[in-house]
């Protein structure tokens, strides 16, 4: 389950904020294209018809405007928008770095509405709404933490007839013993008829809440269907857990999105590792449904099929995207397919009706864990095509050749477990490559009516080892309690890591008040997820010791929480002193690959570091976040780099078209639309992630 975003705890009502007199929803004459749903339609194809952006004039696009959404974090740089608003009848619906739902005049970016809430200490990282409308009734489903609201789509307030006072919780029903509190529903949810099918984000250690997949009434917020995820006694896939899984054990939640064919009412759900992500010697067997793509009836939640891409997951390798549905011409015939990218580098392709892949694929075995009381699952699902987007390994050939300290980095390799694809991670060194947020991200990819899937990813190595938990007592120190929550991410000591994803704790103090840090445990921010479920005192002892205060008093623990005997040692992107990869570049890359025959077409880099380019090196790739859209006249829009550029290539050969630099990095899956028949293409400006300034943008673009 890829880290990110949190909150818990009480959440006040939403109000709204006029910064303006209503404004009439109107729009000028002219045809208008909606970007109606994430990532463009519930097929997730980021595709847009749109043509009047072309090859011959992209060079000529500008800005057209530009909407500051407020909610930036100046100080630490820790927010960011992930937002791929969304454009109806020439409005735009959107998500502030400040976790605010707002709505725009899509021409102009005037504000036409924007929620505030009463808890401003709290921010998410949003991928955005989804609208529904049924005549005159039109309603935006916002998540903010653990609520989804149903606000009223011309002013933003919310509607008093849906849940209580405008709100449902979507932590109610994913209880179990021994478990936290947190759960966060940051990607939308999608529409099948009257019904709204959400998925949620929950914690990764062994604490974890359950992850089921759930449908709700869109009018009154009544609960239609649950999908167990990780099974009860009698259903299926019950027997790949040990006894009562479902009541130890947490996590197998879509966090990622889905995708839906209306026509058929069959929704296609990704779902995530089971918690803890790197040991699973509580959770015995294969581990159905985590790691899976579920197909489910969008009526009742009745699973039609489903295919597990990892077995018993001890690697954080679940599929990190929505997948996308689209026709291929398979042995002369069209097949309806749905097509899912993995953090590994994989495209596997199935039917989209029977679930029968399109290409072979193989379980090939790979090495057993050392842990005690850990069993690997033997082998792993491996398609034989399409190739990997990503190389696989990372080995002594394949470390860069202009590498700072290249000797010490040369033993710390040797002394690794390396060199093939699932190495369970033990207490020596594990390599994890590509990275273990990938391969492809959150950001997905972009598929076109001729079948081609078009793949951003990132190839950075990775790693980390296991190292015995803490035993519960009744009373711990402040040191291992921020071993136990905290040093995962941070490091033992405290370093973060040299990308600034996971940002130093070394000089807090200079950066955050001990207020802050303490509103910040408990709410979560960004990545960071809450933790709420800490006592006060807890929290104290943490804060104490990353502020360098003492590391040896104790307080009183929670008594009851899930306990696991191993932590890991955090999600160590291996960079050198100078701050880039050790790997050999390309360090991102973006891929064309014809689904109708499973061939790759071309491979870019994707990003650049500006320190070499200015030394006269071509183009490396960097780490990538946020997806691409690919439109009817042959272009590739995607921002993604932390290099803050927005970029078009061409679909045909990955030629870089045009560019431009943002305001700051654009996390973000852009959306294409058109109002009185202009076209326009708008990208958010988070930042805030990778040693890059947060921001608060949204920037639109159109010819002149």
């Amino acid at each position: 389950m890829l880290r990110n975003v949190a909150v818990i705890g009480a959440i006040g009502l939403l109000t709204v904020v006029w910064a303006v007199s209503f404004i009439p929803l109107s729009t000028p004459e002219g045809a208008n294209t909606d970007w109606r749903e994430y990532n463009g339609t519930g097929e997730q194809s980021h595709y847009s018809p749109l043509n009047q952006i072309t090859k011959a004039n992209v060079g000529q696009l500008t800005k057209a405007w530009e909407y500051a959404s407020g909610g930036a974090d100046s100080v630490a740089n820790q927010t960011q928008i992930q937002c791929n608003p969304i454009v109806v009848d020439g409005v735009l619906y959107g998500v502030s770095a400040g976790s605010q739902a707002f709505a725009l005049d899509a021409a102009t970016g005037k504000e036409r509405w924007k929620t505030a809430l009463t808890d401003e200490t709290f921010k998410m990282t949003s991928r955005g709404v989804t609208y529904w409308a049924d005549g005159r009734n039109k309603r935006v489903f916002f998540a903010y933490g653990h609520l989804l609201y149903a606000l009223d789509a011309t002013t933003g307030k919310p509607v008093p007839t849906f849940g209580k006072a405008g709100k449902i919780n979507l932590r109610d029903g994913l209880e179990r013993p021994g478990a936290d509190d947190y759960v966060v529903a940051n990607t939308p949810g999608i529409l099948f008829k009257n019904h709204i099918i959400v998925g949620v984000r929950v914690s990764e250690g062994p604490t974890a809440l359950k992850g089921d997949i759930r449908s709700y009434d869109v009018r009154t917020g009544r609960l239609v269907w649950t999908f167990r995820t990780i099974p009860e006694p009698g259903e299926f896939g019950y027997d790949t857990w040990p006894k009562d899984g479902y009541r130890n054990v947490g996590g197998a939640n879509n966090w990622m999105g889905m995708a839906i064919d209306r026509q058929r009412g069959i929704v296609y759900a990704p779902t995530g590792s089971a918690a803890f992500d790197f040991y699973g010697g509580n959770r015995l067997g294969t581990n159905l449904f985590a790691n899976c793509l579920l197909a489910l009836d969008a009526r009742t939640g009745k699973r039609l099929w489903h295919f597990q891409f990892v077995h018993h997951d001890i690697w954080d390798r679940d599929p990190p995207a929505p997948p996308n549905l689209l026709t291929v011409v398979h042995n002369g015939q069209k097949i309806d397919a749905v097509a899912q990218v993995t953090k590994q580098g994989h495209v596997f392709v199935f039917d989209r009706v029977t679930g029968k892949p399109l290409f072979p694929i193989e379980e090939k075995p790979f090495p057993a864990s050392d842990i005690p009381g850990e069993q690997a699952h033997p082998t792993q699902p491996i398609p034989l095509k399409p190739a990997p987007f990503t190389r696989q390994t990372f080995t002594e050939k394949d470390l860069n050749e202009t590498v700072a300290d290249r000797e010490e980095v040369l033993a710390q390799l040797r002394a690794s477990r390396t060199g093939t694809p699932y190495y369970p991670v033990g207490r020596q060194r594990t390599i994890f490559f590509p990275g273990t947020d990938g391969g492809a991200q959150w950001g997905g990819a972009a598929a076109d009516p001729d079948g081609m899937l078009y793949v951003p990813a990132k190839e950075i190595p990775v790693y980390s080892t296991l190292t015995d938990a803490p035993k519960p007592t009744t009373v711990s120190s402040a040191e291992t309690l921020y071993a136990t929550n905290c040093g995962a991410c941070h490091g033992a000591d405290r370093r973060g890591d040299h990308s600034g994803a996971y940002p130093s704790l070394l000089s807090i103090r200079e950066r955050m008040k001990p207020e802050a840090m303490h509103e910040l445990l408990k709410k979560g921010r960004g990545m960071m997820p809450a933790f709420s479920h800490l006592s006060q005192a807890e929290r104290n002892a943490i804060v104490d010791f990353i502020s360098g205060k003492t590391a040896s008093h104790t307080v009183a623990t929670t008594p009851g929480r899930t306990w696991l005997p191993y932590i890991h040692t955090g999600y160590n992107r291996w960079y050198d002193r100078n701050g880039f990869p050790v790997s050999r570049p390309p360090w991102g890359t973006l891929t064309a690959i014809d689904l109708n025959t499973g061939e790759h077409r071309w491979q870019i880099p994707l990003g650049e570091f500006p320190a070499l380019t200015r030394q006269g090196m071509p183009p490396t790739g960097t780490d990538n976040y946020g997806g691409p859209v690919v439109t009817a006249s042959g272009l590739i829009f995607i921002a993604a780099t932390p290099d803050q550029k927005f970029r078009v290539f061409d679909r045909q050969t990955g030629k870089l078209l045009w560019e431009t630099q943002l305001p700051a990095a654009g996390y973000a899956t852009p959306a294409l639309y058109s109002v009185g028949g202009k076209q326009y293409v708008v990208i958010a400006c988070g930042g805030g992630k990778l040693k890059t300034r947060s921001g608060d943008r949204y920037v639109a673009f159109a010819l002149p």
